[in-house]
């Protein structure tokens, strides 16, 4: 088959189709249907990507990441502190 008869095909294919979607769509009902349908699949391509996205959000544990707020004085302080109880713990490890 050439390419010719390839794009002949096609158009046909589209034309019946088309014309075929025109009759079925005719009927009000069916249009709803057919409206409702396309709208709940919608509803769930969109809930099925929002889970997900909720998912990464709720296994992260960090609520305040980066640089600490300059008037949360506790928070400050413990970042001031450093990691004194890994130095400690392993100051009692190695001395052991």
């Amino acid at each position: 088959m050439n390419k010719r008869n390839g794009l002949i095909i096609s158009g046909v294919a589209l034309s019946t189709a088309g014309v075929a979607a025109t009759v079925y769509l005719k009927d009000r009902s069916r249009r709803e249907k057919v409206t409702d349908g396309v709208k709940q699949a919608q509803d769930k391509v969109v809930s099925m990507f929002s889970k997900s996205k909720n998912k990464e959000e709720d296994n992260f544990p960090i609520d305040k990441g980066g640089n600490p707020d300059p008037q949360d004085v506790e928070d400050n302080k413990m970042v001031s502190e450093g990691a004194q109880y890994s130095v400690q713990y392993y100051n009692d490890n190695k001395q052991q």
